[in-house]
């Protein structure tokens, strides 16, 4: 996959391989309570917290930067 053009918009939606603890659970937000997460996340395709590219898997960084990317 070539690498993006720098003059391109960078989009902030997180790579729909991206996973974590949060995603699975089946309950409606409460805004009174914080939101207990774990903060590890992991790749679909690599199955642990580094991508294909080698760099770490978090919300912030799968973005369409990284050649790995895969949009929602």
């Amino acid at each position: 996959m070539p690498e993006p053009s720098p003059q391109l918009p960078q989009t902030q939606e997180p790579c729909r391989l991206l996973r974590s603890k949060w995603m699975f659970i089946e309950a409606e937000p409460d805004p009174t309570v914080p939101r207990s997460d774990s903060g590890i996340c992991w790749c679909v395709h690599t199955q642990n917290c580094l991508g294909p590219d080698g760099q770490v898997v978090t919300p912030g960084a799968c973005t369409s930067g990284r050649a790995c990317y895969e949009p929602l």
